[in-house]
């Protein structure tokens, strides 16, 4: 990966990173691939709780196995359609969320979101979500997740992102 793919956008007065990835897949199937923790270990993590009470906790198994656990309250949950939630880590949490739409039969389009806090550094985050995008893409499509290598996306789209948040 030597392009960045993301853009910075205003939603609601603030600040949002936004990823797209198209999938060959219905919006269901992909749909699953970002909720269900036994298909969300094969690219970035699980978690364990009960979603119907509005938490869950989040272990990011793809950073190894000592990543500390994050408490992920769920905001909004359309299936197959819309999902928003937020970490917990203080002036440090998270808003992230993501919209699925089906193009065509099979043809979905994913737009991944993440708002953006004052003085976050968006050299490493847009890198950090292209690299997991990239791994969703081909676990969904069937491949090893861990053929994807993280020194394909950082440092070389560190400069381009924060360029594109000094633009903003």
């Amino acid at each position: 990966m030597t392009t960045i793919t993301g853009t910075v956008t205003k939603i609601d007065g603030h600040p949002n990173l936004v990823i797209l990835r198209r999938f060959r897949a219905s919006a269901d199937e992909v749909w699953r691939e970002l909720t269900e923790s036994d298909r969300l270990v094969r690219w970035i993590g699980r978690w364990e709780g009960d979603p119907k009470t509005g938490r869950v906790t989040f272990y990011m198994t793809a950073e190894g196995q000592d990543a500390e656990p994050e408490e992920y309250t769920i905001l909004e949950c359309d299936r197959p359609r819309r999902f928003a939630g937020d970490t917990s880590q203080g002036a440090g949490s998270w808003h992230l969320w993501f919209e699925l739409a089906e193009d065509s039969p099979g043809d979905t389009v994913l737009t991944f979101g993440q708002r953006l806090n004052p003085g976050e550094d968006v050299g490493s985050i847009g890198p950090g979500w292209e690299y997991y995008l990239d791994r969703l893409v081909a676990a969904q499509a069937g491949l090893d997740a861990d053929d994807v290598q993280w020194d394909d996306y950082f440092p070389a789209l560190q400069a381009p992102y924060e360029q594109l948040v000094a633009a903003d």
